[in-house]
């Protein structure tokens, strides 16, 4: 593919046939994504080939292997480009010299016009090819593409000053005008390729902190260093102080940090000993752990993430729609309008100026950066993301995050960490806070009541031994009852979750215990609001519970729903438009946030809910929230501003092209100015992430 219209094309052919749901087509990545029933491949690349291109199935064993495979596709994309643009220039820039020098000198010896003539012809063979045949492929099937402006424009000034030269008639020629629009279309599409490429980096950065080897733990014992991709389920992984984990497992042995920022984004480690998860990528920095693998090296946490935003990158949003609309009804028009520039100028006598006029609206309106806009930004706009832990499953979501100005929050699990934790302690009799706490703890250590869990915890926290307990009663509803060091201890639970501790029939103090906010919760909802977001909260809980939080969050009454059930929940969201962000965590949401269709899934949150989102943000940071929507904002406003440019180029310089306002080396400058027109859309997706990765937490 040499522009976006092919790719437009072909989504277009892939898109008419009946087992076809959807399509995706990439020009950056050149790969498409098709979703259908009952989908042959042979029948799809037909229809890639019935476009005039070719195509065949990718079947990676790994989404590394996938993006081997993309990576060589687009070097050797640059690699072709890169040949044109210094064939082009190099002879190109003699030709025009040598033009400028005798037009000066009143050089008019025969030689000259030749020596134009066959510089021309070389750069015409070798840097017009894949124009002419990009342009030839959509004419047999009675179509145009952005090659056919461009081969029409240098075929018609070169056909034009031959005549002039066979003909020996006293006009001006333009071989090195002709020659001249190849070789800098060509240097534009190299920089189009190199910047492409770039802006994609995010899924190869990403594949890179996935160890290639990883160390493994044999039967009798002994180490051995494979690849890490051949390694198995349930296999022994040794992770040593300073390395990569190579795959998803499970801590067996050993205690350390480790930098998960690869999937939260955060770059603060997190202690991990036996029992925790680990995922592919992360960092091991200070101790030694034998890892369990809990799936195999080719599906590990990073490949899926790596797929995701790759996936993402290649989608379309629907700001895209208008240019693809644009762009499939502008070539034509605009050999309308340079035939009718032609034809007007011929009526005035000067058919010379009319050629030259005709051949620069060809150039100048080639619609390149129209096409380029949208995809450029939402690449980088998703790689970026991702790097922040942040997953967007697709082009048209992040679009539609960038325009909203809603937010609905679930409280349990998402702005709280959905487990009960003690809050305040008090006294009623002799006894010390942690002689209360070591009391309750041990009677309530058989129970599996989530209160009896919390107070457990909170013993072991900080540091109580726990003494063994007898005569074990739990009374449904209640609490517990047990025999702890010769004192019969009762704890009394009631609907507020506070327990009342009673010892030998004596109360000696109260634990109270709630729903404890996220660290950063309150943070999030402050630059929220900051941003001009309206914040909501959904809960199932009761008044009392839910306004508590909803204070310590600084939202008024008026923003909270409480006692919510799931399909008041999805009911809720629907009232409220198809713009509004739900974020999420548990089984009971994931109603409202596929109602919503900007949902927003933790992932501490069930494999349900987060099918069900649209967005999917690792590490439980609430704070991700509105760094989502200021990303997705920024790369909206790009894409606004670089379509705006596109348009307003094309409006701008068709009228100066048609008359004549460019001067004879119209069509050159018309080159100039395309290559100029893709290369600022290109620049300012690349501003783009520049700023991202500036203002990356």
């Amino acid at each position: 593919m040499t522009c976006t219209g092919c790719a437009a094309g072909i989504q277009r052919a892939l898109e008419t046939r009946p087992e076809v749901t959807a399509a995706s087509v990439s020009f950056a990545s050149g790969t498409a994504e098709i979703e259908g029933d009952n989908l042959k491949s042979d029948a799809l690349i037909a229809a890639v080939e019935g476009r005039g291109f070719s195509a065949e199935l990718i079947e990676p064993d790994s989404q590394a292997d996938a993006q081997s495979d993309i990576e060589k596709q687009q070097v050797a994309n640059e690699k072709t480009w890169r040949y044109r643009a210094i064939v082009g220039m190099s002879l190109w820039a003699p030709l025009e010299l040598l033009h400028w020098t005798s037009t000066a000198n009143h050089w008019h010896g025969t030689w000259m016009p030749w020596t134009m003539f066959l510089g021309s012809m070389v750069i015409i063979l070798f840097a017009g090819f894949e124009f002419y045949k990009s342009a030839w492929r959509a004419a047999v099937r009675g179509t145009t593409n952005m090659d056919t402006l461009i081969s029409i424009g240098a075929t018609t000034a070169f056909v034009y000053s031959t005549i002039v030269m066979l003909g020996g008639l006293d006009l001006p020629i333009y071989f090195a005008e002709a020659s001249g629009l190849l070789g800098i279309v060509s240097l534009g599409h190299w920089f189009e390729a190199r910047a492409s490429a770039n802006a994609s980096s995010s899924v190869r950065e990403l594949l890179r902190m996935q160890p290639e080897t990883a160390e493994i733990i044999e039967t009798d014992g002994s180490t051995k260093i494979i690849p890490s991709a051949e390694v198995q389920n349930g296999w022994k992984l040794v992770v040593r102080p300073g390395g990569r984990i190579a795959v998803d497992g499970v801590v067996l042995e050993g205690e350390s940090a480790v930098d998960q920022s690869i999937v939260t984004g955060e770059s603060i480690p997190v202690d991990r000993r036996p029992g925790d998860l680990v995922v592919a990528g992360s960092m091991n920095t200070t101790g030694r752990l034998i890892v369990e693998t809990t799936c195999d090296g080719r599906h590990t946490t990073v490949s899926r993430i790596a797929q995701l935003v790759q996936k993402a990158q290649t989608s379309r949003a629907p700001i895209q729609r208008l240019a693809d609309q644009v762009s499939s009804y502008f070539v034509p028009t605009v050999l309308l309008i340079a035939l009718l520039t032609l034809l007007s100028w011929w009526l005035t006598g000067d058919f010379a100026k009319g050629i030259i006029a005709a051949v620069t609206v060809l150039i100048i309106s080639c619609p390149c950066a129209l096409g380029l806009a949208t995809p450029m930004a939402v690449m980088v706009g998703t790689g970026s993301a991702s790097q922040r832990g942040i997953l967007i499953r697709n082009a048209e979501s992040l679009e539609r995050i960038g325009r909203a100005t809603q937010i609905v929050f679930d409280k349990t699990g998402t702005l709280t960490v959905g487990r009960p934790v003690l809050t305040e302690t008090k006294l009623l009799a002799n006894y010390t806070e942690e002689s209360l706490l070591q009391l309750a703890a041990s009677v309530e250590s058989p129970s599996e009541h989530p209160i009896a869990k919390a107070i457990v915890s909170e013993a072991i926290a900080r540091g109580l031994s726990l003494s063994s307990v007898s005569n074990f009663v739990a009374i449904p509803g209640r609490g517990v009852r047990g025999e702890v060091d010769e004192k019969t201890v009762v704890v009394d639970r009631d609907h507020h979750a506070t327990s009342r501790v009673v010892v030998d029939g004596i109360s000696v103090g109260t634990l109270t215990l709630n729903d404890r906010l996220r660290d950063d919760a309150v943070v999030a909802m402050q630059s929220l609001k900051r941003i001009g977001i309206k914040v909501s909260m959904l809960s199932g809980d009761k008044r009392s519970s839910t306004q508590d939080i909803a204070e310590r969050l600084g939202l008024g009454l008026e923003n909270v729903i409480f006692e919510a059930t799931p399909e008041s929940k999805a009911a809720t969201i629907r009232s409220l438009g198809r713009d509004v962000i739900m974020v999420g965590d548990g089984l009971n949401d994931a109603a409202a946030l596929a109602q919503s269709g900007l949902g927003v899934a933790l992932a501490s949150g069930t494999n349900v809910a987060m099918e069900a989102a649209a967005v999917v943000i690792p590490g439980d940071r609430v704070c991700a929230v509105p760094e989502l929507i200021q990303l997705s904002r920024m790369t909206l406003r790009t894409i606004k501003q670089s379509l705006f440019f596109a348009f307003f180029y094309n409006a701008l310089a068709i009228p100066l092209a048609a008359f004549g306002m460019l001067g004879e080396s119209g069509p050159l400058w018309a080159a100039f100015a395309m290559g100029a027109s893709d290369i600022t859309v290109v620049g300012n997706a690349l501003w783009l992430k520049a700023k991202l990765s500036s203002s990356k937490p």
